[in-house]
């Protein structure tokens, strides 16, 4: 269980003065020597302290071995939409847990318990983001751009991905927890993964949960299109396979909620990708079928364009 990490984590990040030395120095507390940075990152609306976290497995790539590498990657606009809103704001969710994983990861292997492969773990701390104005509460916006974070995130030594990332302004998902993507890779929306599901299932104890992806969900911000959130943005930027884990509610609430902030249902979806971690470096988790997406491609084509801005007038 993760609830220690989150309540630790919760103390830091809930703050006007938030910042990412100081979830190094967190994390620091932990494993003194493990391979985190932070360093900002300027966008056209001010600015962010990228984090990222490196945390080696026993057969990982960082070790000269040959496990798969997976990445947890946490989206948000901002953690605080200050001074418009005071405190922890939902669109900070996917940071948090990103984050708590990271701290329970280096935990683990404080006490001898090491993952086969590398996981790479990285979020932005943001205390006071930038709103767009609307009533009766102003949506949340971010500082920097999505290109800029995927630059940031998606290296090419991942070879899957999970995105975290508060899903709640919507009615496409009416469910109270969190709930996950098919898989999607080089612009193709594929059939969800059935070792994913069977993760799911058991952690939760619960039916696993999907949710609805359009077309439109998984191209670049950017070309005019809807899109549901930012939880599909990475899958633009890597050939690799990549899942989003949404953490939901069954009413729609705003990014720039406080007090909207559920600890167990971040802590499920923390356990969740913990135990997807796991059996991915072991090679025991497929995200997606390597041979039907051969076929696939014989039969239809490169998709790549869908990781584009498209044709421009």
């Amino acid at each position: 269980m993760l609830y220690k990490q989150f309540i630790e984590l919760f103390d830091i990040l809930d703050s006007a003065s938030a910042s990412g030395a100081q979830v190094v120095d967190y994390l620091r507390s932990i494993v003194p020597d493990c391979k985190v940075e932070t360093y900002p990152l300027v966008g056209p609306k001010g600015h962010t302290d990228m984090v990222r976290i490196m945390i080696p497995g026993k057969n990982g790539k960082t070790n000269g071995g040959t496990a798969k590498t997976i990445g947890i990657l946490g989206r948000l606009g901002g953690l605080g939409a200050r001074p418009e809103q005071l405190g922890f704001v939902s669109d900070g969710d996917g940071a948090i847990t990103a984050l708590a994983i990271a701290a329970k990861l280096l935990d683990m292997q404080k006490k001898g318990d090491f993952l086969e492969g590398d996981v790479f773990v990285s979020t932005h701390v943001c205390p006071n983001a930038p709103t767009t104005p609307h009533e009766p509460v102003p949506f949340m916006n971010s500082p920097v751009e999505t290109w800029q974070v995927n630059k940031e995130e998606v290296t090419p030594e991942l070879d899957a991905v999970l995105v975290v990332d508060t899903t709640k302004g919507n009615r496409i998902i009416n469910h109270r927890g969190f709930a996950i993507s098919p898989t999607v890779k080089e612009g193709y929306i594929l059939r969800v993964s059935e070792d994913i599901l069977d993760v799911m299932q058991s952690t939760t104890g619960k039916l696993p949960v999907v949710f609805a992806l359009s077309q439109q969900d998984i191209t670049p911000y950017g070309n005019g299109l809807y899109h549901l959130n930012s939880i599909l943005q990475p899958a633009t930027a890597t050939k690799a396979p990549v899942v989003g884990v949404a953490i939901t509610t069954e009413t729609a609430v705003a990014g720039c909620a406080t007090g909207a902030s559920h600890l167990e249902d971040m802590e499920g979806a923390a356990r969740f990708m913990i135990e997807v971690a796991k059996l991915y470096g072991h090679g025991a988790c497929s995200f997606y079928n390597e041979e039907e997406f051969g076929r696939i491609l014989k039969l239809y084509g490169n998709m790549e364009h869908f990781q584009t801005l498209g044709k421009q007038d």
